[in-house]
C-alpha cells in the first residue's frame, strides 16, 4: 500500500511540473503528428480525409489520457517512469502503423492503440486505489469502457477498409462520449468530475508544450520543404506566409489564452471538469487546426503559383479557421464570461468570406495563404490591442471614437422608439 502511494504526486504541491520524462514521451507525438501530416498529403480527397480524422482522433485520445495519468502520478518514480517507456513503445508501434493503419499494418495499430488505453488505465486504478479511492474506482470504469470498444477496434482492423472505417469511428463516438456519461456501467455505478481533481498548472503546461510541438512540426515542415526548393521569388513568398501564419498561431493562443487558462484551472474547485471541457475536448480542433495547416504549408511550397486545388483551399483556410475556433473555444470556458471573443468571432466570419472568394476567384495559392495569415495576424493585433493596455493609450484613438458614436446613435434611437406612441403607426 505504502509502495503505491509513493508513485502519486503530493496533491497538495502548489505547481506539479512536467517533468523531463514527459517531455521525452512527447517526441513520439511529434512523430505522430508528422505521420498524420503526410498521411493527408497523401491521400487528398473525402476518404482521405476521413481516415486521417479517425487516426488523429485517436492519437489525441492515446496522448491526453496519458497526460491525466502523469498528472497524477511522479514521473520521477521508477515505476511510474517504467510505465511511461512501455506506453512510449507501444506509441511509437502506433505511430509507425498510422500511414497504412487502413492497409496491412491495421491490426498494429489497433493492437498498439488498446494496449495503450487500457494497460495505462489498468496501471494508474492499481496504484490509485488506496491512495485516491474514489480515482482509482473511476478509473476502473474508464477501462471497462476502453474494454468494451477493444472488439470495434481489433475486428475493424480485420475487416476491409471501408467497414474499418465505420468500426473504429464508432469505437471512437463511445470513448469521446464516456466522459460526458461520467463513464457509468453496470455495477460500477458512474464517476463525478470531482473525483478526477488534476493539477492546473501541469494540465494547463502539458498542454501548452503540445501546441509547441505541433506548431514546431509546422516549422520543421516548412524549413524541410523551403530547403528542397529553388530560392526564387514565389517559393520566398511562399516560406514567408507559412512562417508568418505559424507566429500568429502561437500569438493567438498564447499571448492571453494560455496563460488565462492556466490561471482559470488553478483558482476551480471542480478541476476535473475544467481540465475536460478546457483541455481534453476544446485542445482537440486545436491541434487538428494546426496539423492541417502544416499540410497546408507543404502543399503551398511545392506550388506557390499553381493551380488551387479545393485540397489546398480547404487546408489554407479551414485549418487556420479550425484552430481559431477551438481557442475561441477554449478562451470562452476559461474566460467565466458567458460569450466567446468577439476578435474570434470576426476572424471566423472572415475566413468564411475568404473561403466563398478563393471558390469563386480561384487565385493563387500564395494568395489564398496570404489571405489567410493575414486573418489570423488581424486576429492576434486586436486581442493583443484589447488585454494590454486598450487601444486609446496606444493613441489609436479611432476604434474608441466608432464605439463611442455607435453608443449615442443606440442611444438616441432608444430615445426616438420610446417617444412613439402604439397611434402614430
Amino acid at each position: 500500500m505504502t509502495g503505491r502511494a509513493d508513485l502519486v504526486r503530493d496533491p497538495d504541491s502548489e505547481h506539479a511540473s512536467v517533468d523531463f520524462v514527459e517531455l521525452f514521451f512527447d517526441l513520439v507525438y511529434v512523430f505522430a503528428v508528422t505521420q498524420i501530416s503526410h498521411f493527408l498529403i497523401g491521400h487528398q480527397g473525402g476518404l482521405g480525409l476521413l481516415q486521417a480524422a479517425i487516426l488523429f482522433l485517436a492519437v489525441w485520445w492515446a496522448w491526453t489520457f496519458t497526460t491525466w495519468a502523469t498528472n497524477w502520478l511522479d514521473p520521477t518514480r521508477v515505476a511510474v517512469r517504467i510505465m511511461v517507456f512501455c506506453v512510449m513503445l507501444a506509441s511509437l508501434v502506433m505511430s509507425a502503423s498510422l500511414p497504412d493503419a487502413f492497409g496491412d499494418r491495421a491490426l498494429w495499430f489497433a493492437i498498439a492503440y488498446v494496449t495503450i488505453q487500457v494497460g495505462r488505465t489498468l496501471f494508474v486504478s492499481w496504484v490509485m486505489w488506496n491512495a485516491r479511492p474514489r480515482l482509482g474506482v473511476s478509473l476502473l470504469r474508464v477501462a471497462g469502457w476502453f474494454l468494451v470498444t477493444t472488439p470495434l477496434w481489433i475486428g475493424g482492423a480485420l475487416l476491409d477498409p471501408t467497414s474499418r472505417l465505420l468500426c473504429w469511428g464508432l469505437a471512437l463516438l463511445l470513448e469521446y462520449a464516456a466522459p460526458v456519461f461520467q463513464f457509468a456501467l453496470p455495477v460500477l455505478g458512474r464517476s463525478q468530475s470531482t473525483d478526477y481533481a488534476v493539477s492546473g498548472a501541469h494540465m494547463a503546461e502539458r498542454c501548452a508544450l503540445l501546441i509547441i510541438i505541433a506548431l514546431g512540426e509546422g516549422v520543421l515542415v516548412t524549413g524541410a520543404s523551403f530547403a528542397d526548393r529553388d530560392w526564387n521569388t514565389p517559393t520566398i513568398a511562399a516560406a514567408l506566409v507559412a512562417f508568418v501564419g505559424t507566429i500568429a498561431m502561437w500569438w493567438v493562443y498564447f499571448d492571453v489564452g494560455m496563460r488565462r487558462g492556466a490561471k482559470h484551472i488553478e483558482r476551480e474547485e471542480d478541476s476535473g471538469r475544467v481540465a475536460r471541457n478546457a483541455y481534453t475536448y476544446s485542445h482537440l480542433p486545436i491541434v487538428a487546426g494546426i496539423v492541417i495547416s502544416a499540410v497546408a504549408d507543404e502543399l503551398l511550397l511545392e506550388h506557390p503559383l499553381g493551380h488551387s486545388s479545393a485540397t489546398f483551399m480547404l487546408s489554407a483556410l479551414g485549418g487556420p479557421a479550425l484552430f481559431l475556433a477551438g481557442t475561441m473555444i477554449f478562451k470562452k470556458v476559461t474566460s467565466g464570461q458567458p460569450w466567446f471573443p468577439l476578435s474570434h468571432i470576426v476572424g471566423l466570419a472572415m475566413f468564411a468570406i475568404a473561403g466563398l472568394w478563393a471558390w469563386l476567384a480561384r487565385p493563387t495559392p500564395v494568395a489564398i495563404g496570404a489571405v489567410g495569415v493575414g486573418v489570423l495576424v488581424a486576429v492576434a493585433a486586436w486581442e493583443w490591442g484589447s488585454f494590454h493596455g486598450g487601444w486609446v493609450e496606444r493613441g489609436l484613438k479611432q476604434p474608441a471614437i466608432l464605439r463611442r458614436r455607435a453608443e449615442r446613435l443606440f442611444a438616441k434611437w432608444q430615445e426616438s422608439d420610446k417617444s412613439v406612441s402604439p397611434t402614430d403607426d
